[in-house]
C-alpha cells in the first residue's frame, strides 16, 4: 500500500479525462483552471476560457448533475471591462455566503503589476457585479511586487473572514499570505510575513500558489495549493491549518497529493501543469478539479480506503 503523507490523497486521475476541452468561440484555445461549487444535486464550475477574436481570459460557467459530465453555458459570464481586468479575467475561485456567491479572480490590468485579486458577486452564477481590486501590494512589504490568486475560507474564523493569497516581491519568487475582512469587500493583512513559503529539497521549492477555496473539516482548515520546483511544472500539495489560528500550519504534505496519468503538455507543446482550483466533498468522495497544460479541464478523485 502506498504510504499516506497527508490527511487526504493521493488522488487518482479520472480515466475518461478531460471532462471539458476547447471548443468554439470563447473557448477555442482553452477551457481550464476550474473552481467548483455544489448546490443540492447540481455541480457548477466557473472556468478560465480563452479564444474567439481575442485571447484575453474570460470566465465561463458549466453545470453537471453528477460532478463528471458538464455542459458549458454558451456565453462567457464574466468578461474584461474595466481598468483592473481589461486584459483578462482569469483563474476564478468561488465561495457562497447566505444567498450570495463571491468570486475572486485574477484581473490582468496590463500594467507592470499585471495581476490583482478582483471580486465579483452574484445571486445566480450567471449575472455578476464587479467590485474591483480588493487587496493591493504595498511598497516595502514582502508582497510589494504582485498579489493574486485569493481564496476565501467558506465560513468566518474568530468573527472574521479569512483569505489566503499569493504574493511576491520579485517575479516568480512567490509565497502565500493571509488577509482578514469584516465584510468580504475590504481586506487587510494582519502580519508582515508570508505564512507558507517554498521548501528547499521538496517538490515546491521554487514557488507556491493557492489552489481551491479551503474547506473547513473537523481536523482544521483543509488547504490545497499548487507548488513547483526546477521544472516549473505546477503540482498540487496540501496543508492543514489550525481553525483557531488560521496562519498556523498543523500538517503539510511532503509530496504532491496528485500527479496526472497523462502528459497533456506534450500534446499541446506546453508545460504539463496540473493546476488544482476546485475541490468538492461529495459523500465519502473528494473531487479535485484541475486545469491541465493550460488547455483542458480534468478531474481527480479520492476516497478514503482506496489504493
Amino acid at each position: 500500500m502506498r504510504k499516506k503523507n497527508f490527511i487526504i490523497g493521493p488522488f487518482m486521475d479520472y480515466p475518461n479525462n478531460p471532462i471539458l476541452a476547447p471548443g468554439e468561440g470563447f473557448t477555442s484555445k482553452g477551457i481550464y483552471n476550474p473552481t467548483a461549487i455544489k448546490e443540492e444535486t447540481n455541480f457548477f464550475m466557473l472556468l478560465r476560457a480563452e479564444g474567439g477574436d481575442a485571447l484575453t481570459g474570460k470566465i465561463g460557467l458549466a453545470r453537471s448533475g453528477n460532478g463528471i459530465q458538464f455542459s458549458l453555458h454558451p456565453e462567457a459570464v464574466l468578461v474584461p471591462s474595466a481598468d483592473f481586468d481589461k486584459f483578462g479575467c482569469e483563474d476564478p475561485r468561488v465561495v457562497k455566503f447566505k444567498d450570495t456567491y463571491f468570486l475572486t479572480y485574477v484581473g490582468n490590468s496590463g500594467r507592470y503589476n499585471v495581476s490583482n485579486i478582483c471580486l465579483a458577486t452574484s445571486g445566480d452564477l450567471l449575472h455578476w457585479e464587479k467590485h474591483g481590486s480588493i487587496l493591493q501590494p504595498e511598497k516595502g512589504r514582502w508582497d510589494s511586487g504582485q498579489i493574486k490568486a485569493g481564496v476565501i475560507v467558506p465560513e468566518k474564523i474568530n468573527g472574521k473572514y479569512v483569505m489566503y493569497f499569493m504574493g511576491e516581491e520579485k517575479p516568480w519568487k512567490t509565497a502565500i499570505g493571509m488577509a482578514y475582512s469584516k465584510d468580504l469587500f475590504h481586506w487587510y493583512e494582519p502580519q508582515d510575513e508570508p505564512i507558507v513559503v517554498p521548501r528547499k529539497g521538496y517538490f515546491d521549492y521554487q514557488g507556491v500558489e493557492p489552489g481551491p477555496n479551503p474547506i473547513v473539516i473537523k481536523e482544521g482548515i483543509l488547504f490545497i495549493y499548487n507548488g513547483w520546483g526546477r521544472d516549473s511544472i505546477y503540482k498540487p500539495g496540501g496543508i492543514l491549518f489550525s481553525i483557531d489560528k488560521p496562519a498556523k500550519i498543523i500538517k503539510r504534505a511532503d509530496k504532491p497529493i496528485f500527479l496526472p496519468s497523462r502528459n497533456y503538455g506534450k500534446k499541446f507543446r506546453t508545460g504539463n501543469h496540473t493546476v488544482a482550483e476546485g475541490l468538492i466533498r461529495h459523500g465519502d468522495m473528494w473531487l479535485l478539479y484541475y486545469g491541465a497544460a493550460d488547455r483542458l479541464t480534468c478531474l481527480a478523485t479520492y476516497k478514503k480506503g482506496e489504493k
